[in-house]
């Protein structure tokens, strides 16, 4: 078994399935964590999950959009700042009907963080200074601060291990706000989100040998690059 850790979907089915046939993941055989944010972005994101399903060993992690999606499939809550911000797209990839309890019953399941053979998964980031399971989920799921401390301590060439983790995989803050399209990788933490969605590509990567392998860039997949 391989483990392969994936970047933000962001509603991207044709992305997602030229990064499982690129890195020749196996969906029964290999074991998938997912940086969180399947949902917003591209109106596929019910064709995104069933893909996800099909995946034996799955480990999701909550994105902030997520929570959003899961208010709308739960209570039935349109919020304008997650309409704004790709909801309408989630909505729409549902031809505006209720999520299916399958599809809502993975969103409730993904956890927050992972912890694995030294190595963090969360979406946004935490604060090092704190135990990882005296995090709010807020924080998990929105922050950014730690990207930027990593980038720092990078551009000043100080080696450094936030939370004393090996590694850290990171969604949520796009690398083509450090105007790249690859994943990052500063001090002890990688930065996954390669804006698969909007304007970039999707990457999936072995998380033992570092290699990866990314989508098309979403605008040559979707004409049509939907407002975020």
């Amino acid at each position: 078994m391989r483990t392969f850790v994936l970047g933000d979907i962001h509603g991207a089915h044709k992305a997602l399935v030229q990064c499982f046939q690129r890195s020749g993941f196996r969906c029964e055989e290999d074991r998938l964590i997912v940086m969180g944010d399947v949902c917003d972005g591209y109106p596929h994101v019910k064709e995104c999950i069933e893909e996800l399903l099909t995946v034996r060993h799955c480990d999701y992690i909550m994105g902030n959009h997520d929570e959003w999606a899961l208010k709308w499939a739960e209570t039935g809550w349109q919020g304008d700042i997650w309409l704004t911000q790709g909801g309408r797209n989630t909505i729409t990839s549902y031809d505006y009907k209720p999520m299916p309890p399958k599809h809502v019953e993975f969103l409730k399941k993904a956890r927050y963080y992972l912890e694995l053979d030294g190595r963090l998964f969360v979406h946004g980031g935490f604060d090092p200074d704190k135990p990882i399971a005296e995090q709010d989920k807020e924080h998990l799921t929105w922050d950014r601060i730690l990207l930027r401390r990593a980038y720092d301590k990078f551009l000043k060439k100080e080696p450094h291990k936030f939370g004393g983790y090996e590694e850290i995989f990171i969604g949520h803050t796009t690398t083509l706000s450090f105007q790249s399209m690859m994943p990052l990788h500063f001090c002890n933490v990688w930065a996954m989100d390669t804006g698969a969605g909007w304007a970039g590509k999707l990457t999936i990567m072995d998380v033992e040998t570092k290699k990866f392998w990314q989508s098309d860039i979403s605008t040559d997949l979707y004409p049509t690059t939907p407002g975020r």
